[in-house]
């Protein structure tokens, strides 16, 4: 594939860095993607009804603005952007590339399909799920609607898609069926975990404690955590332990911003840390009881395998895809069965026989990597 020309769409990492929120899963991905395939790239850039395709070095400038960041990010990209056009010349060259979008930006763009025809290349695209279809009343007003356009637009134009999780393509399968579209061809590669340096020293806490990791939103499930820590609270008083919530604040999660905000009988008990650096997060990881993924739905789940893959048990909702990833190891527990989960984070706070069962079985589990991830996709790209 060395010789094949390669179109990576940087759209989305663009957006994240200039409104310098800290990156996602799905902007992690993308990143790996990035980091895999930008030396040998050139750059698409979408906004709005305006796309360019870069050339090769104003494409290895701007994946190295991406990878950069901070403050001066926002100036240098006009400057990079500015008459960045490719030629006639570059366009011709073109035809037959592959394009990979990785992270659904700009998907939802009618004009999309037929862009991508006119330049003559391949589109390749990475699907992360189809929440905002399937369980719209998680997401914002109007994203069920533009997120069908997205995968409409994914059936009618691409080459290839990449699926997260056998999880994801069945989904996948199921709304091509139901709009009567055949699949294209279709790869299931599990998502890596990223290389993260060494953790961070960080003091002892007085209290055990457990993990929830990802952006506070409502599929999330938060809220559900909140209720559980109000009724340790009341039953174990200072004895309680502690929630503490790495993400930053995301969508539809108004009564979780109010708990967070204004219970002071959660404030000794619950921590929200927005901006939390990965060598942080993985030392508060090293530390826990357990990670609680307590998730109505997701497409994958990363902070399953990263919990798994240091040895740190997990307590996570009934879903295929949790199951899929981490060779059933976790406790699995209904999301809306408040109950179980007071029970489990009071059984976990020791050396509980359930607790037990997973330290003694994750020695024998093997994360998904990103080498393997790119090893399966490069040769399915060849063939493609």
């Amino acid at each position: 594939m060395a010789d094949r020309p390669i179109l990576f769409d940087a759209s989305r990492l663009i957006w994240r860095v200039w409104t310098g929120r800290l990156p996602t899963g799905i902007d992690r991905v993308c990143f790996a993607y990035l980091d895999h395939f930008g030396p040998r790239a050139q750059a698409v850039v979408q906004r709005g009804r305006l796309r360019l395709v870069l050339s090769p070095s104003r494409s290895q400038a701007l994946f190295a603005l991406l990878r950069k960041g901070g403050p001066s990010f926002r100036g240098a990209l006009v400057a990079l952007l500015a008459g960045a056009a490719a030629s006639g010349a570059w366009r011709r060259r073109l035809r037959g590339a592959l394009y990979l979008n990785i992270g659904h930006t700009g998907l939802d763009y009618k004009g999309l399909p037929g862009w991508l025809r006119q330049l003559g290349v391949k589109p390749v695209f990475l699907v992360h799920d189809l929440i905002p279809i399937t369980h719209p009343q998680f997401c914002r007003a109007g994203e069920a609607d533009r997120h069908r356009d997205r995968m409409l637009h994914v059936l009618h134009a691409a080459r290839g898609i990449i699926a997260n999780s056998d999880a994801t393509r069945d989904v996948l399968t199921a709304f091509a069926s139901a709009e009567g579209l055949a699949l294209p061809e279709t790869l299931v590669a599990w998502l890596g975990t990223d290389e993260h340096d060494r953790p961070a020293r960080l003091a002892p806490r007085r209290r055990p404690y457990f993990v929830m990791i990802g952006t506070i939103e409502a599929r999330k499930n938060h809220l559900l955590m909140l209720r559980t820590w109000q009724a340790l609270v009341a039953e174990l008083g200072d004895d309680a332990p502690e929630l503490l919530i790495v993400g930053q604040r995301g969508w539809e999660a108004d009564h979780v911003f109010d708990l967070l905000d204004g219970d002071a009988e959660l404030a000794d008990h619950v921590h929200e840390l927005g901006r939390c650096d990965d060598a942080t997060m993985m030392a508060l990881l090293d530390g826990a009881r357990a990670l609680l993924m307590p998730s109505f739905i997701e497409g994958f789940g990363i902070p399953v395998i990263e919990a798994l893959q240091r040895g740190v048990p997990v307590i996570a909702s009934d879903l295929p895809v949790f199951r899929e990833i981490s060779a059933e190891i976790p406790l699995f527990l209904d999301p809306a069965d408040q109950s179980g989960w007071q029970a489990a984070v009071r059984d976990f706070c020791g050396d509980s026989a359930e607790r037990n069962r997973q330290l003694a079985l994750m020695p024998g589990y093997v994360a998904p990597s990103w080498k393997q991830h790119f090893d399966k996709v490069e040769g399915w790209l060849a063939r493609l």
